[in-house]
């Protein structure tokens, strides 16, 4: 028969199992975390009103790092990425140019490597008015040419060597060019879909 002491004794080892099997989950936890936070998920927060109506200020999403494992984006993608002019900052967009294509807008309409039908584009949530026109890309290989939906404000590919220019990285247009295009390498991964304020599946646009 256990004496009083001896069961104390063993209270007391039960309870520093006990924290330790607390300390074990919550590191195992964390290891966990930071794994699926460098090698699988993306969480971010919407700066701006560059991706409306499908993204708005303030929105929170998660974008996955293992959608293009195998592949590469596709058109109509919506992409997290390093902004070329700044690597240091995450931007979204969607993808609208391929590897090897050619990209013109011209009337607010954009043809791919000269059609004669421009590309549809119903997510636009208003008249394109602003950098609508007279804009002629060739995307390099590895490559790829990205707008925002939201055409009348957003800082995208139409802007960036200008951009570029301002900021002193190029001396001149054409080595500001490079700008324009973000590497396959810059591709961080795919919006998949957002959590905040409600959730919506990102996958479908």
């Amino acid at each position: 028969m256990e004496s009083v002491a001896d069961m104390e004794e063993e209270k007391k080892h039960d309870t520093k199992r006990e924290i330790l099997s607390y300390i074990w989950t919550i590191i195992i936890a964390c290891a966990a975390a930071v794994l699926v936070s460098r090698y699988v998920l993306i969480n971010a927060e919407i700066p701006s009103e560059s991706m409306e109506s499908l993204l708005k200020e303030d929105d929170r999403i998660f974008g996955c790092r293992l959608s293009y494992l195998f592949h590469g984006p596709e058109r109509y993608d919506v992409v997290m990425f390093k902004y070329p002019v700044d690597e240091e900052t995450i931007y979204i967009k969607r993808v609208i140019g391929l590897p090897g294509e050619t990209v013109e807008i011209k009337d607010s309409k954009i043809y791919i490597d000269g059609s004669s039908e421009p590309i549809k584009e119903d997510y636009l949530p208003d008249e394109w008015v602003v950098g609508n026109d007279n804009f002629y890309f060739e995307v390099p290989k590895d490559c790829y040419f990205m707008l925002g939906d939201n055409r009348n404000i957003s800082l995208d590919a139409r802007f960036w060597s200008a951009k570029a220019l301002k900021e002193g990285l190029a001396d001149n247009e054409q080595e500001a060019e490079k700008y324009t295009y973000v590497d396959s390498d810059q591709i961080l991964g795919r919006a998949v879909f957002k959590y905040y304020p409600h959730f919506k599946s990102l996958l479908s646009y």
